[in-house]
C-alpha cells in the first residue's frame, strides 16, 4: 500500500518540540469484524482532558481509513479529515469517542497496521502502524487499557492480554496493563499451537503457546525452550516476573522486522522462531534464542516502561539489546558472544557513524521514524548501557535498575529519567556521560606511552570527527579498560578501568620492574577506534599472551588487516609470522573450538574497504577480493598438515544438538572445510554435502562448493530436497548470490529474480537475493555498475508496495563516497534515479536524501 503523501510533503519532527497529548485515555474498546477487503473496526474510547498538557486541537492520527461513522457521547459528528488524520470539536470535560472505519487488510502490502499473510490476519503497529487501523492518538506516551473483540469464522483469534469470553465466531481479550497503541496486536487464522507452561518464582502458572501454520508444529520445540530460559533468566538476573496469564508467540511469513514485542502476543518473522536440525543452522538456532529473549525482555524494558516519544527509542531498544547480549553470553560462550557483537558493530554501526547516515543514539529530528531503527540506536545504544554498567559496577547497576523499574513502571520515560535513577543510586554526575546519547560519530582515541624509572604512563587523547549537523564534538566519558603484560607474557597489572573524561589525560602505573606491553580497551569496553602506533611484534606478542580473549582476537585481526593492506597496496606476500602465531593458537586444544573458529575468520571485505579509506587509500573492491583470496589460500596451505587433526577434533558423534559445545565444534569444522576445499578443489565438501544430516553441515558444504565453482549438482539436489520449505529456500536463494564470484554475483541475482519461487513481495525472499548481492562486496561494486542498477531497479519497484523494507535496504549505498570516481558516478546516478521516482515514499525519500547529501 503506497504512502499517500509524496516525499515533498514530508515534515521534519524535532525532539525540542515535544508537547504532551491534550487528553488522557481511560480505556479503549475495539471490535474487529474481519474481512480481507472490508474489515470494520469499531472503537469506543473514553477521553478526559490532560491537566499537564497545553491547550490544543483534538487531533487523531489516521491514514488510509474510510470513516463510516463518528460520534461523541452518542451524538454523530462530522470531523475534518486529511490524509494524516482528523480533527473535531470536543467537550471541555470527559467524553466518549466512537468511530467505525473500514480498512482493506488484503491490499496492505506495506505490512504496517492490519494486513494479511497467506490468509492469516496479523498486525505490525510499531512505530506508527496503528493509525492505519483506526483513528487514534498514535504516539507512545498515550497509554490505555485495551479490551478487544474479534469477530471471524477463523479458528484462532488472538490479541493482547488475557483471554475473555469466546464462542462461535468471536473471541474477546483484555489487557489489564496500560500500553501505547504501537504495542497493540491481533492475529487471526488457521493456526495450531505448540503449548507449554511456565511457573513463575512466585508460583503463578503461565500458559505458553507458539502458534504456527499446520505443518510447522515440529519446528517449535527449541523456541519454546528458549522462551522458558528467558523467563527464568529475567527473574534471576533482573528480578522481573511475567505479569499475564498467557504468553503467545505467532510465526508470520510476511514480516518487515525480525519480531515484535506486543504485550502478551509477540509476532515473529517465521525465520526467527521456527527451527529444526534438518532446516536450521547453528547460527539460526542461536539467533532464534537471542531474538526470543529480546522480545520477551521487552515485557519490562519497553512495555511496562515504554518510551515517551520515538526520539527515546534507544531507551527500550539499547537496554533490551544489552540484556539479550547478557543472556546469550550466559547461555553460550561469553568471549565469543562479545567478539560477535563487536564484529557486527564494526560492520554495521561504524560505517553508519562515519557516513551520511550518522546520527546520535538519540536523534534530534526525523522525517520518517522507520528509518531510525538503526545499528546506532540498537547496537551502539547497547554499548552505551554496557559502558554505564562498567563505570558504576555490577552491584550499582542492579540497584539502579531496581529503582528504574519501581519508579517508572507504567510510565513513558526518557533518557533523562533513565540517567537520573543512576545518578540517585550511585551519587555520580552523568551529565557528561549523556553526550553518548546526543553526539553522533565514533570517538578516536590516540594513546601514547612513556617508560621512566619504573613508572609507565599512558597519555590518552580523544576526538570525534564531524558528522552531518555536528561539526564540533565535546569530550566524552570513555571507560578504557587496560591491562599490562610483562615481557614474559605474565599479567603484571590486571584489568583496570581508566575514566577518560578530557580531551587529553595522563595515567600512571608505578612500581613496575620492566617496561610492560599494554592491552587496551579490553573486552571492547568502549565503542571507539584506537589510534596507536604498534609494531607487528607487539601484536604478535598479544596474540600469544594476552589474557583478555577479545584483545587476543583483535590483535590477530589487526595483523590480518595489516597483512592485507600490504598485499593490496604493495603486492606483498602474506605475513608468515602472523600465520605462525595463528597456527599456535588454533592448535591449542584448551581453547573453545568456537573461539578458534573465530580466529580463523578473516576481516570482511567491506571492513577492509573502510580500513583503506581511513588510511587514505581509495579502496578497489576487486583488489580487496583478490588479496583476501590469496590470504585464504596461503592460510590453507600453512594449515595443511594440521587439518586432519582439527577435523577429528571438530567431529561430533552424538545426536545433533544446537548447544554451545556442539555448535563450537561444527564452527571449527566449517573453517577446516573451507581450507580443505582450497586444497582439494571441493572433494571433501562434496562428501560432507552427501553425508550431512543437519543443515549446518549441509549448508557449509554447499557454500564451499559454490566458491569452488562445482556446485551445480549440489544446488539442484538441495532445491529438489527443500523446494517445499520457504525458509530453507531463502538460504538457497541468498547463498548463490552471497557466495558467488564477484564477476557473476549481479548476473546470478538477476537470474534468480526471474525464478518461479522468487516472491519479491515477501521481505525475507527479497532480502535473500538483493541483500545477498549487497553483502557480496566486490560483486555489488562490480566496475560496470550492474549491481547498483539491479538493486536500484528493485528498490524503485518495492517502494510502491513496501517502503519500509525498500528504505532500509537503500543503506547499501551509504558508503558510496569512499570508492573511486567511476563507481561514485555510477552509484550517484542510481541514487538520483531513485530520488526522481514519482511519488517516492517518505521512508525512501529521507534515506536517499541523507545519503546523497
Amino acid at each position: 500500500m503506497k504512502d499517500a503523501a509524496p516525499q515533498a510533503a514530508a515534515e521534519t519532527v524535532y525532539l525540542k518540540d515535544y508537547t504532551p497529548f491534550g487528553w488522557q485515555i481511560a480505556d479503549v474498546h475495539l471490535t474487529f469484524r474481519l474481512s480481507p477487503t472490508a474489515t470494520r473496526v469499531l472503537a469506543r474510547i473514553h477521553f478526559a482532558p490532560n491537566p499537564g498538557a497545553p491547550k490544543q486541537d483534538f487531533f487523531l492520527h489516521g491514514e488510509e481509513l474510510r470513516l463510516i461513522r463518528a460520534a461523541i457521547d452518542g451524538t454523530e459528528v462530522t470531523p475534518e479529515i486529511t490524509d494524516k488524520g482528523l480533527t473535531c470539536a470536543v467537550p471541555d470535560g470527559p467524553f466518549l469517542w466512537e468511530a467505525e472505519v473500514e480498512i482493506a487488510p488484503e491490499a496492505n502490502t506495506a505490512l504496517e497496521g492490519l494486513y494479511m499473510s497467506n490468509g492469516m490476519y496479523c498486525t505490525q503497529c510499531e512505530a506508527e502502524g496503528f493509525r492505519k487501523i483506526t483513528y487514534y492518538p498514535d504516539r507512545p506516551d498515550v497509554m490505555a487499557i485495551f479490551t478487544v473483540r474479534i469477530e471471524s469464522d477463523l479458528p484462532v483469534l488472538l490479541s493482547n492480554g488475557n483471554p475473555g469470553d469466546r464462542g462461535a465466531g468471536f473471541a474477546e481479550w483484555h489487557d489489564p496493563w496500560r500500553k501505547p497503541a504501537y504495542l497493540f496486536a491481533l492475529v487471526a487464522g488457521d493456526l495450531v499451537a505448540h503449548p507449554d507452561r511456565f511457573r513463575t518464582r512466585s508460583g503463578k502458572d503461565v500458559d505458553l503457546n507458539i502458534w504456527v501454520r499446520p505443518g510447522d508444529e515440529g519446528k517449535c520445540a527449541f523456541g519454546m525452550e528458549a522462551l522458558k530460559k528467558s523467563m527464568r533468566w529475567d527473574e534471576e538476573e533482573y528480578g522481573r516476573e511475567y505479569d499475564l496469564d498467557v504468553f503467545n508467540i505467532v510465526a508470520v511469513d510476511d514480516f518487515n522486522m525480525g519480531a515484535m514485542e506486543n504485550k502478551g502476543l509477540n509476532i515473529f518473522n517465521s525465520s526467527c522462531v521456527l527451527a529444526s536440525p534438518e532446516t536450521s543452522t547453528d547460527g539460526n538456532f542461536e539467533r532464534i534464542e537471542a531474538i526470543i529473549a529480546h522480545e520477551y525482555f521487552h515485557n519490562w524494558t519497553g512495555n511496562r516502561i515504554t518510551c515517551r516519544d520515538w526520539f527515546q527509542l534507544c531507551l527500550k531498544e539499547g537496554l533490551t539489546v544489552f540484556r539479550d547480549q547478557q543472556f546469550t553470553a550466559d547461555m553460550r560462550s561469553a568471549p565469543v558472544k562479545r567478539i560477535d557483537d563487536v564484529i557486527m558493530l564494526r560492520a554495521r554501526q561504524f560505517p553508519e557513524d562515519q557516513g551520511p547516515l550518522a546520527h546520535p543514539v538519540r536523534p534530534e529530528s526525523f522525517q520518517e521514524i522507520n528509518n531510525f531503527y538503526t545499528a546506532t540506536v540498537y547496537e551502539k545504544g547497547a554499548e552505551v548501557i554496557g559502558m554505564l554498567r562498567t563505570l558504576v559496577g555490577a552491584e550499582a547497576y542492579a540497584k539502579a535498575l531496581d529503582l528504574y523499574f519501581d519508579r517508572h513502571d507504567g510510565d513513558a520515560a526518557t533518557i533523562e529519567d533513565w540517567l537520573r535513577v543512576f545518578e540517585e543510586a550511585t551519587g555520580r554526575d552523568l551529565s557528561q556521560f549523556k553526550r553518548w546519547y546526543s553526539q553522533a560519530g565514533t570517538p578516536r582515541v590516540q594513546v601514547d606511552e612513556d617508560w621512566t624509572d619504573g613508572t609507565y604512563s599512558l597519555t590518552v587523547r580523544q576526538h570525534t570527527p564531524p558528522t552531518p549537523g555536528q561539526p564540533d564534538k565535546a569530550p566524552q566519558v570513555i571507560p578504557l579498560a587496560v591491562g599490562l603484560l610483562g615481557p614474559n607474557g605474565d599479567e603484571v597489572v590486571p584489568t583496570r578501568v581508566l575514566e577518560v573524561t578530557e580531551a587529553e589525560q595522563r595515567f600512571e602505573f608505578t612500581g613496575l620492574g620492566a617496561r610492560p606491553v599494554p592491552s587496551l580497551n579490553r573486552g571492547f569496553s568502549a565503542p571507539i577506534v584506537l589510534e596507536r602506533e604498534t609494531s607487528r611484534a607487539e601484536r604478535a606478542f598479544l596474540l600469544a599472551h594476552d589474557t583478555d580473549p577479545f584483545n587476543r582476537w583483535d590483535a590477530s585481526r589487526e595483523l590480518a588487516r595489516d597483512s592485507l593492506f600490504e598485499m593490496i597496496t604493495k603486492d606483498a606476500a602474506p605475513d608468515g609470522d602472523w600465520l605462525d602465531g595463528l597456527q599456535r593458537l588454533v592448535a591449542d586444544t584448551t581453547l573453545d573450538p568456537a573461539y578458534r573458529a573465530l580466529m580463523l575468520s578473516g576481516p570482511s571485505q567491506s571492513e577492509l574497504a573502510q580500513m583503506l579509506h581511513t588510511r587514505g587509500v581509495t579502496p578497489d573492491p576487486d583488489a580487496i577480493w583478490s588479496a583476501a583470496e590469496r590470504l585464504a589460500q596461503a592460510t590453507a596451505e600453512r594449515f595443511a598438515d594440521m587439518l586432519p587433526a582439527l577435523a577429528r577434533e571438530a567431529s561430533v558423534s552424538a545426536a545433533y544438538a544446537p548447544d554451545a559445545e556442539q555448535s563450537g565444534k561444527r564452527a571449527l569444522g566449517s573453517a577446516v572445510l573451507s581450507m580443505q576445499t582450497r586444497l582439494d578443489g571441493g572433494y571433501a565438501a562434496e562428501a560432507q554435502f552427501a553425508a550431512a544430516d543437519n543443515m549446518t553441515q549441509q549448508l557449509s558444504a554447499l557454500t564451499q562448493l559454490i566458491r569452488a565453482d562445482r556446485a551445480k549438482a549440489a544446488l539442484a539436489a538441495f532445491y529438489e530436497q527443500w523446494q517445499g520449505d520457504r525458509l530453507v529456500m531463502d538460504k538457497w536463494f541468498g547463498l548463490q548470490v552471497g557466495a558467488a564470484a564477484p564477476a557473476r554475483a549481479a548476473d546470478i541475482a538477476a537470474e534468480l529474480t526471474g525464478h518461479d519461487l522468487f516472491d519479491w513481495k515477501n521481505p525475507n525472499r527479497f532480502r535473500a537475493v538483493l541483500g545477498g548481492l549487497a553483502m557480496n562486496h566486490a560483486g555489488f561494486h562490480r566496475a560496470d555498475g550492474a549491481g547498483y542498477r539491479l538493486l536500484a531497479d528493485w528498490l524503485i519497484r518495492l517502494d510502491d508496495l513496501n517502503p519500509q523494507t525498500a528504505a532500509r535496504m537503500c543503506s547499501a549505498f551509504q558508503t558510496w563516497t569512499r570508492y573511486d570516481a567511476d563507481r561514485q558516478d555510477l552509484m550517484r546516478a542510481e541514487l538520483q534515479r531513485i530520488a526522481d521516482k514519482p511519488n517516492l515514499s517518505r521512508d525512501m525519500g529521507e534515506m536517499v536524501g541523507r545519503i546523497l547529501s
